[in-house]
């Protein structure tokens, strides 16, 4: 069995007197986990509970209003903050050309963080039962302030699906944003295991620039995803903020926050739907082949340079993230390959041939044994040959480099 997981954004609607409370505890809570985090900075990035419960939990108790569980997940917190962005600095290794001019990559840790994490939102991790229950038969939910729990009214349209026997209700992380006030509840849910034995059907997705993805399943269908209607609004977001950072004043910063924010929430929704159309498409059982993007540039010349720049930042990761775990849920999974020549491959013959790839006509047209197709569903065919691989053993499949026949 897997576990699912899953993240609920509920809407509380507090009165005045309970949002002042909610404020002052998630303050409270603010300014304790900035402690925690100094400690760990100026005590070599430990990272047990155990030591900062040691050193901490009696000066916390004796001087905040907090109660005993909610300083531990202050602790807990800020713990989990630094592993994160140690996981992060894990990825993204710092490079530079040595004196023979030769790239050379040096791992980061913590120790290369100038200064502590800060917490700069107002926020309040909450265990279930202990800070939060649902009560009056669900009706409204009970939460832990400084003073005493009180009891509110909130949003579960939308959710009643996770209020069942089914779904485990975790720790809640309490969120004040622009005057509301949420919480965001993470839930878990044993689902069965994607198994390779079952025969799944395999799907490779080409992800790029026309189309944002192309998929192509073991029966030679393909669906196209087009990214023109995604790349005309992200030009229209460049406009825009373009516009604004050059007039520099303070409502032009405003603005260009709010204008981040628009498009951020736009490109996830874009996501959204797209890996939930590929989940519904397909189905369960359903292998679905990626390449692995990782420090992979996209090559825009075939894009009107008023674009190019706007779609190399698109999130497919993102993407990727979404699938996986909405794959998950219906018993499939997702699989990553190496992106090496997918797109230079001719599926027929083996040939591997950068120039058999025209860019001008988005077709590919192989020299040897004159298949023609085009060239996004020629990446997908690549990508979900290499699944095929996978399911059959191949621990890292990859296309070699063939320049005759195979």
């Amino acid at each position: 069995m897997a576990k699912l997981g899953r993240t609920i954004k509920m809407r509380l609607y507090p009165d005045t007197d309970q949002s002042e409370q909610f404020l002052a505890m998630s303050q409270e809570y603010q300014r304790l986990a900035n402690i925690v985090s100094q400690w760990i900075f100026d005590n070599a990035f430990q990272l047990s509970c155990l030591k900062i419960n040691h050193h901490l939990y009696k000066q916390f108790r004796q001087k905040s209003p907090l109660n005993s569980q909610m300083i531990q997940s202050v602790f807990r917190t800020v713990v989990a903050r630094y592993k994160t962005v140690r996981e992060q600095m894990k990825q993204h290794p710092y490079r530079y050309k040595n004196e023979e001019n030769k790239w050379i990559q040096l791992p980061k840790d913590l120790t290369w963080l100038v200064n502590p994490i800060q917490f700069r939102r107002p926020q309040a991790d909450l265990v279930r039962q202990s800070n939060y229950s649902f009560v009056s038969e669900m009706q409204q939910i009970s939460i832990t302030t400084l003073d005493k729990r009180t009891k509110l009214g909130f949003t579960n349209k939308g959710f009643e699906k996770y209020f069942t026997d089914d779904w485990k209700f975790g720790t809640a992380k309490l969120v004040h944003n622009r005057g509301k006030w949420f919480l965001h509840i993470g839930i878990t849910k044993e689902v069965s295991d994607f198994s390779p034995k079952d025969n799944p059907k395999i799907v490779g997705i080409d992800r790029g620039l026309r189309f944002l993805a192309t998929a192509f399943d073991d029966e030679g269908k393909t669906l196209f995803f087009d990214g023109q209607k995604i790349l005309r609004k992200r030009k229209k977001f460049l406009g825009i903020r373009r516009q604004l950072q050059s007039k520099g004043s303070k409502a032009a910063k405003r603005k260009l926050k709010r204008l981040a924010q628009r498009e951020n929430c736009w490109m996830t929704d874009v996501n959204h739907r797209l890996a939930k159309t590929l989940v519904a498409a397909y189905g369960s059982h359903t292998l679905f082949v990626l390449e692995d993007l990782t420090n992979v540039t996209f090559n825009t010349d075939d894009l009107p340079k008023s674009m190019r720049n706007s779609h190399r930042s698109w999130s497919f990761f993102q993407l990727e993230s979404f699938l996986t775990y909405k794959a998950q849920a219906i018993q499939s999974a997702v699989v990553k390959v190496n992106p090496a020549f997918t797109s230079q491959r001719c599926p027929k013959c083996g040939l591997v041939e950068k120039t058999n790839r025209h860019h001008e006509t988005h077709e590919y047209w192989c020299a040897q044994c004159q298949y023609r197709c085009n060239d996004d569903r020629l990446g997908a065919m690549n990508i979900s040959m290499l699944g095929q691989e996978w399911l059959s053993g191949v621990k890292y499949p990859r296309i070699k480099k063939l320049t005759t026949a195979g």
